[in-house]
């Protein structure tokens, strides 16, 4: 396996350009900002039920390792490192990298961002309780070898999460047309619906990797409070995914 199988050049140079954006609140990136909570919930409640641990508390996560794989500019890890995990941040965006390092040493956060992709990382030996792959799926080029890297990654017992979004006529809807074009929540471009993976294809993936999944829940919007919730019932457009390795 190529270490850089998976890595699509031209969405690392949009990254790249987009780097200096990343923790702006009413930016390119603000819907991240508007789900981060709501992420951040649903991963420690997975992480909880599985390490068998108390989930409040701000060591929720302590002794753990996490990697997140496509970190960006580094709004999932920051949080994540703040609840006492040893967090890895993983980026093939060099500008995305270099401004989350910034950003973390102004708030004094010990986080190892790296440079890397997963398939390298993976090569190297480098092992986690816990991998995360948010919002990143979508944008690799090779979603199997980026799956397989991930599989790798993770510790026996540990587990692989992940969210994306569903390829169908309501996300090509709503998540293409309305949120690029209509809405601008995004800048046009920014998904190619045709690299948006199914649930079920996901969760084949996944399987073929060795995991087995344990939950699958949407991600949803609610107009009535411009946020966003969980909703088991509904993946029709975004979900998250939970993965056990064996």
């Amino acid at each position: 396996m190529s270490d850089r199988a998976s890595v699509d050049q031209g969405e690392i140079a949009r990254f790249d350009r987009l780097a200096e954006a990343w923790w702006d609140p009413h930016g390119q990136f603000r819907q991240l900002h508007k789900m981060n909570p709501v992420r951040i919930g649903y991963i420690r409640e997975r992480m909880a039920a599985h390490f068998d641990r108390a989930e409040p508390g701000p060591g929720a996560l302590a002794g753990l390792s996490l990697v997140d794989v496509g970190c960006g500019g580094g709004l999932l890890t920051e949080p994540l490192a703040r609840l006492g995990g040893r967090v890895t941040g993983l980026d093939p965006s060099s500008e995305a990298i270099a401004f989350a390092r910034r950003h973390a040493e102004l708030l004094g956060l010990d986080i190892d961002y790296r440079n890397e992709t997963a398939e390298r990382l993976a090569a190297a030996g480098a092992s986690f309780d816990v991998v995360l792959a948010l919002e990143t799926v979508e944008h690799v080029s090779d979603p199997d070898s980026f799956l397989q890297a991930l599989a790798r990654l993770v510790r026996p017992g540990g587990l692989v999460i992940l969210s994306t979004l569903n390829r169908n006529a309501k996300s090509f809807a709503l998540g293409i047309v309305a949120a690029e074009y209509v809405l601008g929540w995004v800048a046009r471009g920014t998904h190619d619906w045709r690299k948006f993976l199914k649930p079920h294809e996901l969760a084949r993936g996944l399987r073929r990797c060795g995991l087995t999944v344990a939950d699958v829940t949407g991600l949803v919007y609610d107009p009535r409070t411009a946020g966003w919730r969980l909703d088991p019932r509904d993946l029709g457009i975004n979900y998250l995914m939970t993965a056990a390795a064996p």
